[in-house]
């Protein structure tokens, strides 16, 4: 497995200084997001939390700012799993900023019981997949007239474990909460170096980087309603395994921020089976490299969302 060993000393410290940056971080106001959006706003980033409860939002920046009062923070709601929050949440953001530096796309849900979004997609798929697909499409302009601008997206070391169910996407003939939590982390995956592919082929600025925090302590696992898992997950496996989200953040934050990050990079924890460690080139499963399998996921997206991409023509 590729990792570059100029990445195994890097900590939060080696952030470069992000003054006048502007990042929008969702699922922000706990675990690995609140762990993000407090790093990013101690090198001076301007750092905006997309939250779907926006009084938790508040609490985030109040506990934020209790240890950083000059921290650049501003709450804004948004429902992933719901397709109208995503479009109201990007075009307020296009009313009030110019340009937009990095998006991190941070949130998830984890292994609910069998659940339809608000345009009737499977839970799942919908917060973690579609919602950030919109997303990026609906904010690729700004993003453009940002400075060095970066798309991270954040999967997981189960998109290894997982297939896209392209012929039953909302569990209806068969469902498994863990089954569909890995589908969408795979779709994360695919979804990352399609938009590598197009952004490199028109000749964009943007980088789309990919990022995975390996087995990392946070509200995922003890918020899951299955009983198993929530034990396995989250009583024993947490204690024993899991690092801390300051620490899980490390990949994500390398991939928003250092210089020598290149567009379709896969970053993770460098240690063993990239359960934990500093941030490390590693590898995608194949089926998340496939070209193919990234077209399709692609334009089933475009279908399911109503969001077209415009990307810059091609010289």
């Amino acid at each position: 497995m590729c990792r570059m060993t100029q990445q195994q000393s890097w900590t939060a410290e080696h952030i470069p200084d992000q003054s006048g940056r502007v990042f929008v971080v969702t699922g922000a106001n706990s675990g690995l997001g609140l762990a993000t959006t407090r790093a990013l706003a101690r090198r001076g980033g301007h750092v905006i939390l997309a939250v779907r409860d926006e009084a938790k939002g508040r609490r985030a920046v109040t506990e934020i700012a209790a240890g950083q009062p000059e921290a650049s923070l501003e709450v804004r709601r948004l429902d992933l799993a719901d397709l109208d929050s995503v479009r109201a949440f990007a075009g307020q953001l296009h009313a009030d900023h110019p340009r937009l530096d990095v998006l991190i796309n941070n949130a998830g849900v984890m292994a609910p019981p069998r659940t339809l979004s608000a345009q009737g997609h499977e839970l799942q798929f919908a917060c973690n997949h579609l919602g950030h697909f919109a997303l990026t499409g609906l904010l690729l302009d700004l993003l453009a007239a940002g400075d060095k601008p970066r798309v991270v997206t954040v999967s997981s070391v189960n998109h290894r474990q997982a297939h896209i169910r392209f012929d039953d996407l909302s569990g209806e003939r068969r469902y498994k909460p863990m089954g569909f939590y890995n589908q969408s982390k795979l779709a994360n995956a695919v979804f990352g170096r399609e938009l590598h592919r197009r952004l490199s082929r028109s000749g964009s600025p943007v980088r789309s980087v990919l990022a995975h925090p390996g087995y990392t302590a946070t509200n995922l696992q003890y918020g899951t309603p299955i009983g198993l898992w929530r034990l396995v997950l989250g009583r024993i496996g947490n204690p024993l395994l899991a690092q801390r989200p300051a620490d899980g953040a490390l990949p994500q934050l390398y991939a928003a921020t250092d210089p020598t990050v290149e567009g379709g990079q896969f970053i993770g924890p460098g240690g063993m089976a990239e359960l934990r460690g500093a941030p490390a080139r590693v590898q995608l499963a194949p089926v998340a490299a496939d070209p193919d399998t990234g077209r399709r996921l692609w334009e089933l997206s475009e279908q399911l969302t109503d969001v077209r991409f415009a990307f810059p023509a091609t010289v």
